[in-house]
């Protein structure tokens, strides 16, 4: 089976959960988990939840846990966290769930944000993987890198990557 026939056979919609890591972002500040939010809405996904947490390994790691044991959840996408900086955690919280990378996500999100910001690409560490069955999507916390991420490689594929991830 090709890719196309994968896709035909993936799910129209997935049971998503959005989780914002963040010191300082309030559900009315929070624009890039807005944006998740919006953008799976519009493309007929369905929201399960959304939480705010500090970036405290342990708060983020206690989210991803029971979202990974909800029933209800094919998906978490995160927002924030993937920088370099000494409060940066959530790269390592999650990817000690990560079973499976998915390395072609993070290389193509770096590839086209590269494309708009040049060298700074870089520091971001954007990544995807499966754990349990589910896939894990993290991205970072600045709106305009949700919505190229979203747009560009989660939304065309999600159906497609919680196919795979579920067999």
């Amino acid at each position: 089976m090709g890719h196309l026939e994968h896709r035909k056979a993936a799910p129209a919609t997935v049971d998503c959960y959005v989780v914002t890591i963040s010191d300082t972002r309030t559900e009315e500040t929070d624009a890039g988990g807005q944006a998740i939010i919006d953008l799976l809405t519009e493309a007929g996904h369905v929201i399960r939840g959304r939480k705010i947490v500090r970036d405290e390994p342990d708060l983020v790691q206690a989210t991803v846990t029971e979202q990974l044991s909800s029933s209800s959840v094919d998906a978490i996408i995160t927002t924030g966290g993937t920088g370099i900086s000494s409060r940066d955690q959530s790269y390592e919280a999650i990817t000690a769930f990560i079973e499976k990378r998915v390395d072609g996500f993070g290389e193509l999100f770096r590839s086209l944000s590269y494309a708009e910001i040049g060298s700074a690409a870089m520091l971001s560490r954007a990544f995807a993987g499966t754990a349990q069955k589910k896939i894990i999507i993290s991205l970072p916390g600045s709106e305009h890198a949700v919505r190229l991420a979203m747009t560009k490689l989660v939304l065309p594929e999600l159906g497609h990557l919680v196919r795979e991830a579920s067999r």
